[in-house]
């Protein structure tokens, strides 16, 4: 009998985890050590990580793991944030929230100087205003002591990475989030950091996803991908190269694996991004608000004093009267916090569609918004891939919302399969197996997740309603 521990640590923009992952005669188990709250913190106007609280709560987890004997740990996070180190590798300043305000009027400045064609040449990346690259032209712009003084860039992974080991690496799938890495070139684009004034002397060498970094504690730091969304997909069990994925939380991404960055002028025109797999693969997606914009629902509902559970909302969302009113879910208006059902009813208004008024009717009309948004980037894959999508993977959290799957299925007219939840922990724990040498490869390593029996199928109904109202939204 053969036994392998491993410990997957996942950072998400709502929590973190510290999880076993056990490898037990070929089949895997998963085992819940820590779980912690992640919870940004406003100084003076700016929206900040409380990054040495996430550091703590992983050294706490780690130590109660301890007994499990595990032989490695992998760290996956958000992308895009980062940190800058001084000489000394001390932290210049709290990492600051991909949704605080500096990067307003970022994307302008950078296009004024780079046009928005090169930008996409060089990196292959989707235009979004969180981007790394807006966060460093906001201090640049701003003249920031920070990064007149910075030696080192690490994005947030890195940056737990580097207080595991001393090592100060990027790890390649993370580096892609930043619009800065040239995926075809395989390196920094430093063309671009030069056109923009951004120092390229603090950006450290890129590894690869399965790395050894160095040791904790006795036990080895292997880098997963350590981006998030790549180690979930690591963890979707495929079921044909024709598959597309969607993983489900505060975002929703929604894509394919390809084995080359698609950097066209259609992928382009789509807004679609490039970001860098394991194995030498390119995750070919785009990003979509996701349930963020039911967290925010979430949040107003409670302190108007009526709160609300997930599960509850899915319940009353499955009552609610159905394909009244569809928005663009990745308006830009949803990307800070705020009083998100007031902004869905304030759309509506403005496209003359129903005012959806109780959060029945708000849920639903999100849910089925997030459908009809993951129906379109479904038709631009296939354009972009020159092919047909016969199956769609939803993985993550929101794979547990029954609902959204289904209507996902009748939205596309495919076929959807449901699972896993814990995506993002398998396929971190899966590159690490690879890495210690317990499994031979991906391939090898998704057939176990596809043994685990927790796949949800779902046929797509009553297609031609959503065919109905798509036209009417003019989406």
């Amino acid at each position: 009998m053969t036994h392998q521990t491993v410990l997957a640590i996942d950072l998400g923009a709502e929590s973190g985890r510290v999880m076993a992952v056990h490898l037990r005669n070929g089949a895997l188990t998963l085992e819940d050590v820590h779980r912690f709250p992640n919870v940004p913190v406003s100084v003076h106007g700016t929206l900040h990580w409380d990054v040495l609280r996430l550091w703590r709560d992983i050294k706490d987890g780690v130590r109660k793991a301890a007994g499990l004997h595990p032989r490695s740990l992998g760290v996956d996070t958000w992308g895009v944030d980062f940190a800058l180190l001084d000489s000394a590798g001390a932290l210049l300043g709290n990492p600051v929230h991909y949704r605080d305000a500096r990067t307003t009027g970022m994307m302008d400045r950078v296009f004024a100087r780079v046009p928005r064609t090169t930008v996409f040449e060089q990196t292959g990346i989707q235009f979004l205003p969180i981007n790394t690259i807006y966060q460093l032209a906001s201090l640049v712009a701003s003249r920031s002591p920070q990064l007149a003084a910075a030696q080192t860039f690490l994005t947030i992974p890195d940056l737990l990475n580097y207080w595991l080991t001393e090592e100060r690496t990027c790890e390649f799938t993370n580096a892609t989030t930043t619009q800065l890495y040239d995926p075809r070139a395989g390196a920094w684009a430093t063309d671009l950091m030069q056109a923009l004034d951004i120092p390229q002397r603090i950006f450290p060498t890129v590894i690869s996803p399965g790395t050894l970094i160095g040791t904790y504690e006795g036990m080895s730091v292997i880098a997963p991908a350590c981006h998030d969304t790549g180690s979930s997909v690591i963890g979707v069990p495929l079921s044909t190269p024709r598959s597309v994925y969607i993983s489900s939380g505060t975002w929703s991404l929604v894509g394919m694996e390809v084995g080359a960055p698609v950097i066209t002028t259609a992928a382009l025109a789509a807004n679609m991004t490039n970001e860098g797999g394991a194995g030498g693969t390119t995750r070919l997606l785009k990003n979509v608000m996701g349930l963020w914009i039911i967290q925010q629902c979430r949040a107003t509902w409670e302190a108007a004093g009526e709160p609300l559970t997930y599960a509850l909302l899915v319940e009353l969302a499955g009552a609610a009267p159905a394909l009244r009113s569809i928005i663009d879910v990745n308006d830009p208006r949803f990307l800070p916090p705020g009083d998100h059902p007031r902004l869905i009813q304030n759309l509506c208004r403005e496209s003359g569609q129903p005012v959806p008024q109780s959060p029945a009717e708000v849920a639903r009309c999100v849910f089925e918004s997030l459908a009809c948004a993951y129906r379109a980037i479904v038709t631009t894959l296939r354009e972009l891939t020159g092919g047909p999508v016969d199956t769609i993977h939803v993985v993550g959290g929101g794979s547990q919302n029954t609902l959204l799957c289904q209507m996902t299925a009748n939205a596309t007219g495919l076929r959807v399969l449901a699972g896993p939840v814990e995506s993002t922990v398998i396929g971190n724990a899966l590159l690490q197996f690879i890495a210690l040498g317990e499994l031979k490869d991906i391939a090898q390593a998704r057939a176990l997740v596809a043994e685990m029996g927790e796949l949800v199928r779902y046929e797509p109904e009553e297609t031609g309603a959503w065919d109905d109202a798509v036209a009417r939204a003019n989406l």
